[in-house]
């Protein structure tokens, strides 16, 4: 009896969305957990949870922004390297 052989699955990569909106859900609400429990102490509500929330989610705009340009400088940089791969070529 011959086995069938099953497919390689991909390894996963850094742009795995579904970890990265956990990673944003969980750290928003921790920020957020953060600000309630400073706000009951200080007596401040709602202060600290919109602060650190707005915060918290700032920084994973900006984050995202410089991946985004560190990703685009990538290909950019690859694609002139094909292109100029293809001049160079024989003819």
């Amino acid at each position: 009896m011959k086995l069938i052989p099953t497919p390689r699955r991909p390894r996963p990569t850094n742009d795995d969305t579904l970890g990265q909106g956990m990673d944003i859900a969980l750290t928003v609400a921790l920020f957020f957990g953060i600000g309630f429990a400073l706000d009951r102490w200080l007596g401040t509500t709602p202060w600290f949870m919109i602060g650190l929330t707005v915060l918290a989610s700032i920084g994973f705009f900006v984050s995202f922004k410089y991946q985004y340009t560190a990703r685009m400088e990538q290909l950019e940089a690859e694609r002139a390297e094909r292109a100029a791969a293809g001049r160079a070529g024989p003819r």
